[in-house]
């Protein structure tokens, strides 16, 4: 969650998707929309047609070009090295936007924001924004991980080229979606067009404030899982957390089974804690903080979500009922 000191936190907005879903296009828009804000830019490069650099140029923003193929493990350190050079003229933008390739799996870029501590302190990961191919998203689920991987990430989803496809096909792949992450906000689209701020400096990665405009957000759904899917699984209970129990199981958690834990979040209430405790997770980093107060009267309920590959949802729920209060 984000630290009190939010407002002076420069927010990051991630852009993924797969090869040619228009998330390029996207990323030209906010830079040539008239917003009145400046924001620097981190693209990502692997045999894809980047930026347009006449429209970057016109757009007055600067063009970060990181070259060694996906962000991940190996390029972290470039991420690092660039935002932290960034932050050294933070004043002259308003945010930073990072462009991944389409065969990148988001979750090493979101670490990047638990793993450096000076990242972490002058930045705040706003939004995962993955744009999807509605036409040819099927055929991509069959060609790897990535797509899968895109979706599961993901806090915004734009369900682009809306215009190619029936309803019918889009109704299935819709239903898709849902299947891999029923938290993200979906928004339909044709080329990418879509109102600027529903997708930028909105807190969406920060599961707090988004319970305090949507408290049904993790509302326990069933529990749909097949082995090798990527599903999401949601526990709920009214008895209040034990923290030290809550991290010590989730530390143990995340470093057996991270790498198929893509995302976890919840919020859970602390017996005799006035606030809520916020907790957030991207495969085998964990991060948690105080919430949002209480308001007198409201039904102090625990709630953990898991997105993932290969969830034992009781083996889950078994371990987290043992961090509960007895």
């Amino acid at each position: 969650m984000a630290s009190p000191a939010s407002t002076t936190q420069v927010p990051v907005t991630v852009l993924t998707g797969y090869l040619g879903a228009g998330k390029t296009t996207l990323l030209n828009r906010i830079l040539s929309e008239q917003h009145g804000k400046k924001y620097a830019v981190i693209v990502n490069e692997f045999g894809e047609l980047g930026v347009d650099n006449d429209l970057v140029v016109n757009a007055d923003e600067e063009v970060f070009e990181m070259n060694n193929g996906c962000i991940c493990c190996t390029v972290r350190g470039d991420l690092i090295r660039i935002i932290e050079g960034l932050m050294k003229r933070k004043d002259k933008f308003d945010g930073i936007l990072v462009e991944t390739t389409g065969l990148a799996d988001p979750g090493p870029v979101a670490q990047t924001f638990f793993t450096d501590e000076d990242v972490r302190a002058r930045t705040r990961l706003d939004a995962i924004v993955t744009v999807i191919d509605a036409k040819h998203f099927f055929g991509q689920l069959e060609q790897g991980s990535e797509a899968e991987q895109q979706v599961a990430f993901a806090d915004v989803i734009l369900l682009n080229k809306t215009d190619l496809v029936s309803a019918d096909e889009l109704a299935k792949v819709e239903g898709k979606i849902r299947s891999i992450n029923r938290y993200a906000r979906i928004f339909r689209t044709e080329k990418s067009q879509i109102e600027l701020d529903a997708i930028l400096d909105k807190g969406a990665f920060d599961l707090g404030r988004i319970l305090e405009f949507e408290p049904d957000f993790l509302q326990s759904g069933h529990d749909h899982n097949h082995e090798d899917e990527v599903a999401s699984l949601s526990i709920s209970t009214d008895r209040p957390v034990d923290p030290e129990k809550f991290q010590k199981w989730m530390g143990a958690l995340l470093q057996i089974k991270g790498p198929d834990i893509f995302r976890s979040k919840g919020i859970l209430a602390i017996d005799g804690a006035p606030r809520r405790y916020v907790y957030q997770g991207v495969h085998m980093m964990m991060d948690s903080d105080w919430g949002s107060p209480w308001k007198d009267g409201e039904a102090r309920a625990s709630k953990l979500v898991f997105i993932g590959r290969n969830l034992d949802g009781d083996n889950l729920k078994r371990g987290f009922e043992d961090c509960l209060k007895k």
